[in-house]
């Protein structure tokens, strides 16, 4: 499986920006995928994320900010955010795993693949 992201780049603060993520190869076997980010001061981190099963995991921070969707003929999803915040600027990644980014209530950590890493900056 290769995920292909897009989407990224420099606003200011409350602007919006739209990533996306395309899984190819094997993408019918994906069950779950979503956005990360990761900056030199914290771990990488769930944005975002998806299971076949439909259920959404949002990072508390980006609810009510941050959408994500996915079209599963395209074996790609989207992330629209909005109102973004400084505090958002991070390497955003894409992630995805056959057996789902989450098990009950815990988070994978040891996510099967990776996109490579997008920059959003968000500036006043």
């Amino acid at each position: 499986v290769q995920l292909q992201a897009s989407g990224g780049g420099s606003v200011q603060t409350g602007g919006s920006l739209r990533l996306s993520c395309s899984a190819s190869g094997r993408g019918d076997s994906i069950n779950g995928m979503g956005w990360y980010r990761q900056t030199p001061e914290k771990q990488r981190e769930l944005v975002a994320g998806i299971n076949n099963d439909g259920s959404i995991r949002y990072l508390d921070s980006v609810k009510g900010r941050f959408t994500i969707s996915r079209d599963n003929a395209k074996n790609t999803i989207y992330l629209q955010m909005s109102s973004l915040q400084i505090e958002d600027t991070a390497v955003y990644y894409c992630g995805a795993d056959r057996r789902g980014l989450w098990a009950g209530r815990i988070k994978r950590i040891d996510i099967e693949y990776w996109g490579r890493g997008t920059q959003v900056t968000v500036s006043s």
